[in-house]
């Protein structure tokens, strides 16, 4: 199928505490649109506070779906969110609304745009060469010398379709093989055509945020919920236990260290993670709306222009 043929729809990606999820409520409240989850500890219903999952006021404002869906015992694997996400997208296509594709898991995001083919971990080099000459040249250009290597990625892609002409140029230059041969190797890539829409704050600012979210986390009772999950004797090796604040928050339970301690500890831990989080979009993905400011309303007319003029499914 023709890439400009698919469903189009905005996917927002970016670090922690970067005002993503309430841009995404923003857009759906004007377009008719469904949030629909790409975190992947947003996911569990144990972790409400300490995830930031949306708020009931906010499951109020707008639909959301794929939040709070799976019990903390539960390991959530990147093939086990497309296969929850695929018919949530469908179904709010379905009914002539808009998807909005919200969170912070980078590798949700690369299955949703290119499946889960076995393809080898790409090197730096390779990967940086071809994003630069993007930026330098367009993806008309690169699409042609895709075409010339790869003929049968050339003729399946779009010549505007940046991202994905990116990622079988790479594909082709670091193993030899076209993507379409990894690809037969693995279920269907998502029919679908996501419009990726990064926030990615300046650092100082970000940091600050996120350690006065994380006071503001415990003020809401993270202590108390990191209590009930511990009751569960759950195994430390499923994810909702190692999710930010949860193992520092166990130990200042256990009396291992002091409750203030335990909170700069996992403030220091989430910037580490959001700097991972903003490295792996800059490096990763390309960004056809970049939003180098932390999410505010005063950016909605320039969002939402936007939006109409690329993302409407409609």
């Amino acid at each position: 199928m023709v890439t400009t043929d698919l469903p189009r729809f905005p996917v927002i990606i970016g670090p922690t505490a970067s005002g993503k999820s309430a841009m995404a409520m923003d857009i759906a409240a004007r377009f008719n649109g469904v949030v629909i989850n790409m975190d992947s500890m947003q996911i569990y219903s144990d972790l409400r506070i300490l995830s930031a999952r949306p708020s009931e006021e906010d499951e109020s404002r707008v639909p959301h779906r794929l939040y709070g869906v799976l019990d903390a015992a539960t390991v959530c694997s990147t093939a086990m969110w497309l296969d929850m996400v695929q018919p949530e997208i469908d179904a709010v296509l379905r009914a002539g609304q808009l998807p909005i594709l919200c969170g912070g898991t980078g590798l949700y995001l690369k299955a949703l745009m290119e499946g889960l083919a076995p393809v080898p971990a790409i090197p730096d080099e390779v990967r940086n060469s071809v994003r630069t000459r993007m930026a330098a040249v367009g993806p008309e250009d690169l699409h042609a010398e895709l075409t010339a290597r790869d003929p049968v990625m050339g003729e399946r892609l779009a010549p505007g379709d940046s991202q994905r002409i990116a990622r079988a140029l790479e594909v082709v230059t670091a193993t030899g093989r076209s993507l379409a041969d990894w690809q037969n190797q693995a279920p269907p890539v998502p029919p679908y055509r996501p419009v990726v829409m990064t926030v990615l704050p300046p650092r100082e600012a970000l940091y600050a945020g996120i350690d006065r979210r994380f006071e503001t986390m415990v003020e809401q009772g993270a202590l108390d919920e990191v209590e009930r999950l511990v009751a569960r004797a759950l195994p430390a090796t499923v994810p909702a236990m190692k999710a930010l604040g949860v193992p520092e928050l166990a130990a200042s339970l256990r009396g291992e260290m002091l409750l203030e301690q335990a909170v700069d500890l996992a403030a220091m831990k989430s910037r580490r993670y959001a700097k991972r989080q903003m490295t792996w979009c800059r490096r990763q993905i390309i960004s056809e709306f970049p939003l180098n400011e932390k999410y505010s309303e005063s950016f909605k007319a320039k969002i939402f222009s936007f939006i109409e003029n690329a993302c409407l499914t409609r």
